[in-house]
């Protein structure tokens, strides 16, 4: 049974790809090295399989990730032999962006949404395909399979297209731009039997391991290796993963020993708490998802 039901959110989401890139003259998959996009790109080559996938990466960079995640990008690429975009609005030196600066709100508004918004716009990206589920967060769960954005980015969930039967409206006037979730339907645990099943490779960030960092508002925030005693103040080393992967500075960890996929599935099976419960950002009252996705968020 629950074979034939990751059959139906495949196919489902596989059609969702397809109709996007007939429908879009410049269609382009996000890519963030994270579970769902690895998914998503996988579910991509099979929609065109034995043809490469139809459209390009686009990667908006904040200069803020984990290293393991540029690693795993640029692994991915090479082995998918695929078109990588980036994107990046981070600065150099003292222009350089950091949450501990300028705050979790305005850093993500700087790099996050202004760097989406800008980046389809200097590639010439008309559709962006991305990752998100309606499981993950309230605002998510409003969006359509085909979420329209008007000529700044902005979304309005008042103005969501019908979709009756899998008929998407692509229609877009100048400017504006669609973004495409063929993932709407799966949850985090659909997401992890399906990378069980298909043997699909996600960045071992994901996994338990024995980490180094601190402990803030009961997350776990990872550190660089340090040599200054007033930097190692409060570090400790405990086995930890990452349910969602985002900027390192702002990304929690949780306490697991699970160390393998069916590890994690069992894990998941008994949790009750959103995985986004593990970002600062959505915490921060100024910058919360709703908020964020209609200022042009994905």
């Amino acid at each position: 049974m629950a074979s034939n039901y990751l059959d139906q959110l495949e196919d489902e989401a596989i059609y969702v790809i397809r109709e996007a890139a007939s429908e879009f003259a410049r269609p382009a998959l996000l890519y963030s090295a994270g579970k769902d996009s690895s998914v998503l790109l996988w579910l991509a080559r099979k929609a065109f399989c034995p043809a490469r996938i139809s459209f390009p990466l686009l990667h908006i960079d904040t200069g803020l990730k984990f290293p393991e995640m540029y690693a795993f990008r640029d692994h991915v690429v090479a082995e998918y032999g695929v078109e990588l975009l980036v994107y990046s609005k981070q600065g150099q030196g003292k222009d350089r962006i950091h949450p501990d600066v300028f705050g979790t709100a305005a850093c993500c508004e700087t790099l996050k949404t202004r760097g989406l918004i800008e980046g389809l716009r200097h590639f010439g990206i008309d559709a962006a395909l991305g990752g998100a589920r309606r499981e993950e967060e309230k605002s998510r769960a409003k969006e359509r399979f085909f979420s329209v954005r008007n000529h700044q980015g902005v979304w309005d969930p008042r103005k969501q297209r019908l979709e009756i039967g899998k008929t998407f409206n692509s229609r877009l006037s100048k400017g504006d731009s669609m973004r495409v979730f063929p993932l709407s339907n799966w949850t985090e645990l659909d997401i992890w039997r399906y990378i069980e099943r298909e043997e699909i490779e996600v960045s071992p960030l994901y996994f338990s391991a024995l980490r180094q960092g601190v402990e803030r508002n009961g997350m776990f925030f990872e550190t660089p290796a340090s040599t200054d005693p007033n930097l190692s103040a409060g570090v400790v080393q405990k086995e930890v993963r990452y349910r969602t992967l985002g900027c390192m500075p702002c990304t929690g960890g949780i306490c697991s020993t699970a160390a393998t996929i069916k590890e994690v599935i069992q894990e998941l099976e008994a949790v009750k708490i959103s995985e986004r419960s593990t970002r600062l950002i959505d915490h921060d009252g100024e910058g919360s998802m709703e908020k964020k996705k209609r200022r042009g968020y994905f």
